[in-house]
């Protein structure tokens, strides 16, 4: 009962973020005007998301091959997926704090660090494997394999959120330095808007919390499995497996379902009056690219 419990919560939690990474990958692909490199990396973290998740889907205990399968792809885009937001907050930082222009020309610097990190510790994650199947084909059960799987996927994960963490304080605190020099400078007949601000600067700072509560369950209950093996607790294996598997749904809604993204949709579909209030029609284009890009 519980090993089909967390396979179903596996599977319903799975095919949410598939869709809603989908939904991010399909804007990009039909609106040209979205096509800009801070969003093309949006894209490639939507499209990691949402083959973390397909793979997810498709595993099985019961079927030894597509478990294991499912073990190597899962750990190889769910890794590139939490890579990728590291790259958008380096990119932010670059061009915010820095001040640099060449954002773009690092675009296969990104895809080799993002995909070479990934494979490199998806091979180094089967060689210590003991091809032994448990509730969820993801994690592994024997002493080493618990190890090896801890270190090169839950170290690298916290290694990103104290990456983010510190790169989103910077560029927050930059930005509101800004802020308060161009009010203090400006004059009456100008004053920027304080609110548009704050917006923006709140949603970069939920991002590593997205990493953190996908993965904060998964992390406690790894270091609990390696201390104590021979001891489950059932509710933290299914809070383990729901957080860590919405992760491309708590992703494609920060990063991707933006006004830029909503005005996008609202633009080429009849959609009914009660969905005006959601997808904004009033905004400027230059205001519309200062959102989408971020920068």
């Amino acid at each position: 009962v519980a090993e089909r419990l967390l396979t179903a919560v596996n599977s319903g939690a799975s095919s949410l973020s598939f869709v809603g990474s989908g939904f991010i990958v399909l804007c990009y692909l039909l609106f040209k005007d979205l096509r800009k490199f801070s969003f093309k990396l949006v894209f490639y973290l939507a499209l990691s998301d949402m083959c973390c998740s397909f793979f997810s889907i498709i595993g099985d205990p019961s079927k030894g091959f597509f478990c294991y399968a499912q073990g190597y792809t899962t750990h190889f885009f769910c890794l590139a997926s939490f890579l990728w937001t590291t790259t958008i907050a380096f990119t932010l930082h670059r061009t915010v704090v820095r001040h640099k222009t060449d954002v773009e020309d690092l675009e296969p610097m990104f895809h080799l660090y993002v995909w070479g990190t990934s494979g490199v510790m998806t091979v180094i994650r089967s060689i210590a494997n003991n091809h032994e199947l448990g509730t969820w084909c993801w994690a592994q059960t024997g002493h080493t394999g618990k190890v090896v799987h801890f270190i090169t996927f839950y170290a690298p994960l916290w290694g990103a959120i104290l990456f983010n963490g510190v790169t989103y304080f910077q560029v927050i605190r930059m930005l509101n330095n800004a802020t308060r020099m161009a009010v203090g400078m400006s004059e009456r007949s100008y004053q920027p808007d304080p609110r548009s601000d704050m917006k923006a600067l709140n949603r970069w700072g939920y991002y590593p919390l997205i990493l953190i509560g996908s993965w904060f369950f998964g992390t406690i209950n790894r270091i609990h499995d390696v201390i104590e093996p021979g001891h489950k607790i059932f509710w933290l294996s299914v809070l383990d497996v729901g957080m860590a598997q919405l992760m491309g749904l708590f992703n494609s809604i920060a990063y991707g379902l933006n006004s830029s993204v909503r005005r996008a949709i609202y633009e080429r579909l009849d959609l009914p009056e009660w969905s005006q209030r959601w997808l904004p029609k009033s905004r400027s284009r230059g205001q519309q690219d200062s959102e989408l890009v971020s920068l």
